[in-house]
């Protein structure tokens, strides 16, 4: 493995002022926000055993959790990635068959800076068919207008089948995978973690409401308030699913 210096930006994506360390590197900084959102997306409920977060590093590189049980994921077990999907650095030796998921993610969608990935019960329920996810209440619109089901049941473990998946999700901001859960995306960790919870409870509207039809009414309208709405979420699910003492309801 190449050292990840000579590969790697060490000044992470925006990390959270309200945890972070000033007596920290700024990459352990983000490695510890890494593995902080995969402790609350477990806490949330949205991973069994299986499950990922990730997040870019500037230039050409992105970390990545392993595949250790997510409730007691530590900073010590991130794993650094290549867009291209060489891994530099793997602490524990168990990087997840599908980082040429997030990879492909990466390279296609630029604004994309996290990823997180889960197996929410309804999630998987859903992904048993390949049906959007349909639009039936206002706060599932925090996942975009459009949350499509990626046809193919085989685990994301090559690069070609993670960019079959980003053509699958698009310009959208969360995607399922048949039979294999979903994914949500975001310009942040926390942005990515709520917009997951939010797909889960999407789809669980869907399966309770035993309808795809939209409710009529001005849907343009109702989503122009999702950007206030999104920041409100994040507060709420932070606040919910942390267990740090730092715990904060500051807007991201």
């Amino acid at each position: 493995m190449t050292s990840t210096a000579h590969r790697c930006s060490l000044e992470p994506v925006t990390p959270d002022p309200n945890r972070a360390d000033p007596g920290l590197h700024p990459l352990e900084v983000i490695k510890e926000e890494v593995a902080h959102t995969a402790r609350m997306i477990a806490a949330a409920g949205l991973v069994d055993a299986f499950g990922h977060v990730s997040a870019r590093l500037p230039g050409e590189c992105f970390l990545l959790t392993s595949t250790a049980p997510m409730f007691s994921t530590t900073s010590e077990s991130i794993v650094t990635v290549r867009l291209d999907g060489e891994v530099l650095e793997d602490p524990t030796g168990a990087a997840p068959l599908e980082t040429p998921l997030h990879a492909a993610l990466y390279r296609e969608r630029r604004d994309v800076n996290a990823i997180c990935r889960g197996h929410g019960p309804a999630m998987v329920a859903w992904g048993v068919g390949t049906l959007d996810i349909p639009l039936l209440h206002g706060l599932g619109a925090l996942a975009g207008s459009v949350v499509p089901v990626h046809p193919e049941i085989a685990l994301i473990a090559s690069k070609d089948l993670g960019e079959e998946v980003a053509n699958t999700l698009g310009n959208n901001l969360a995607v399922l995978l048949c039979a294999n859960g979903g994914l949500a995306v975001g310009s942040d960790l926390l942005e990515a973690a709520t917009r997951l919870w939010i797909v889960e409870e999407r789809v669980r509207v869907a399966l309770s409401a035993h309808s795809n039809v939209q409710p009529s009414g001005d849907w343009d309208a109702r989503v122009g308030f999702t950007p206030i709405e999104m920041s409100r979420a994040k507060a709420w699910f932070h606040a919910r699913f942390s267990s740090d003492s730092k715990t904060s309801t500051k807007e991201y």
